[in-house]
């Protein structure tokens, strides 16, 4: 892993000698608050992907464009930040749309439409209701907000005299290269890298959104140069969406490229992976040690079936509960030898649909514990919180990791969990998440939607050899380590560079 470590910063260095960087995002790398004494702080913002793509910024002139999240982010508007160990910075831009047109952009059309439609979550027959109110958050909304990212994009690209990378981030910001490509000029354009973190469904589901914002979305990815997915197939279905619902584009599947508008964008795959040396570092921190104690404690001799999410219909949570009550009565042996331990996180708990869903998975996890449960034992413990570190020690002493998703754009809980696990624990991985294309080789994989199949690889996994334990884990260690996150980032610029954008 040093030696990958080395070639990508080596990478780094080369390609941003005569480059500048511009990251553009719903949210920026840090949330600022006002102090007691009136003075604005910030904290940075949690996760391998801002440590990632601050790592370029030791190595050229870098901004982080994104709306403001706090009133002091407003405040603060813009600036440079030290985020690094060295003297570093990079300017963060905080952009300021007024509350209703955040509104729009953001609650009606990004989250819940755009997010439901990728993770194929909508009951078509009853729901989304595409009405008035929709197409007003729409147009005064997220076509509103991408302009006006794509405007301070163009400004702050023609301040610097050296050729620019903008790297586009998530489903956010779709509409953001068409507008930069109007209303820039060829010899000022920039280099466009757009990466999609979400799923993206075939062409049939896209049919659920009206035929404008349908090719408006495709129009303005079409603008970019370099598209990102997470897998092979999510390329591939857009593609084939393209090919279906963009007039006049030319695909061509052998060169994973769409033609359109007089212009080529080329669509890969670059599978996000986690910051294995930071995890481990928790892994070993005090905070972590006394969670380690205290599951210890809580579990005993007991195997442990584990399970770590944000409270999200995609995250299929209701059947994981039902696969443990099946093999509770498929296998009594089971019985008072095993604990599913929930660690949950509150996700838009302001969604009707999200409320809905905590209900339901409190009721799913309520009946296998009235059903089996005795005053000595309680099969399913749900924890409903958000503690990092409690969550990387529960990693730590799973015997089976339990990842059931409907849809997950990778999936990151399934790639830390095998990082840091001390008891050869087994993954079961649902084949609708992304990090099946890479860790296949070494989980169990299961059909989301089939409780008797996960409830039979739930058995298979609690009984499997030490043997095979062993060789699994060490599998997936290797698999994981090789693609960290910093060989993520690298594969983007590699491919940059390849392909002379």
């Amino acid at each position: 892993m040093e030696a990958i470590h080395q070639h990508c910063e080596a990478l780094q260095t080369d390609f941003f000698a005569n480059r500048a960087l511009i990251i553009a995002a719903n949210r920026g790398p840090v949330t600022f608050e006002t102090a007691e004494n009136g003075s604005l702080r910030f904290q940075r913002g949690e996760g391998g992907l801002v440590t990632a793509l601050l790592g370029l910024c030791r190595h050229t002139d870098a901004t982080w464009i994104a709306c403001a999240q706090t009133e002091a982010d407003a405040i603060w508007r813009e600036g440079s930040v030290k985020l690094l160990d060295d003297d570093s910075a990079i300017r963060v831009q905080f952009l300021s749309p007024e509350a209703s047109v955040y509104e729009g952009y953001y609650n009606v059309i990004a989250n819940p439409l755009l997010w439901f439609l990728q993770h194929s979550m909508w009951d078509v027959p009853r729901a989304p209701v595409i009405d008035r109110t929709v197409w007003e958050a729409w147009e005064d909304g997220y076509v509103a907000v991408n302009r006006l990212f794509a405007e301070v994009i163009a400004e702050r690209v023609r301040s610097t005299s050296r050729p620019t990378l903008v790297m586009l981030q998530d489903y956010h910001l779709y509409l953001v290269a068409r507008f930069l490509r109007t209303n820039m000029n060829a010899r000022e354009r920039p280099t466009l890298l757009h990466f999609v973190h979400i799923p993206w469904p075939g062409p049939e589901y896209w049919r659920i959104l009206p035929p404008a914002m349908r090719q408006a979305i495709l129009d303005g990815l079409c603008g970019v140069d370099l598209l990102g997915f997470q897998t092979r197939e999510d390329g591939l279905n857009f593609i084939r969406t393209c090919q279906s619902h963009l007039p006049r584009a030319h695909v061509d599947y052998e060169r994973d490229r769409v033609w359109y508008r007089n212009h080529a964008t080329h669509v890969h795959d670059f599978p996000i992976s986690i910051d294995v040396d930071a995890l481990r570092q928790m892994a070993e921190s005090q905070e972590a040690a006394d969670y380690l104690s205290e599951i210890q404690d809580d579990v005993g001799d007991q195997q442990l079936i584990l399970r770590i999410d944000r409270i999200e219909p995609s995250k299929n949570i209701v059947r994981g509960f039902q696969a443990f009550e099946e093999l509770l009565g498929i296998y009594p042996e089971h019985l008072g030898q095993v604990q599913f331990l929930a660690l949950l996180v509150p996700s838009r708990m302001d969604v009707d649909e999200y409320q809905n869903y905590l209900d339901d998975l409190m009721a799913a996890a309520g009946r296998v514990n009235a059903k089996y449960g005795t005053s000595e034992w309680e099969p399913v413990r749900v924890l409903v919180g958000e503690s990092y570190p409690r969550a990387v020690a529960a990693l730590q002493l799973y015997d089976v990791l339990l990842v059931n998703a409907i849809a997950d754009g990778m999936n990151l809980v399934a790639k830390e969990g095998p990082i840091v696990n001390r008891r050869h624990g087994v993954l079961i991985l649902s084949e609708r998440t992304g990090a099946r294309q890479q860790l296949e080789p070494g989980a169990i994989v299961i059909s989301p939607c089939d409780v008797y199949a996960t409830a039979e690889a739930l058995h298979q996994a609690l009984v499997m050899s030490t043997v095979e334990r062993s060789e699994r884990a060490t599998r997936l260690r290797w698999l994981i380590e090789r693609e960290d996150i910093t060989a993520w980032l690298c594969r983007q610029l590699e491919t940059v560079a390849e392909l002379n954008l």
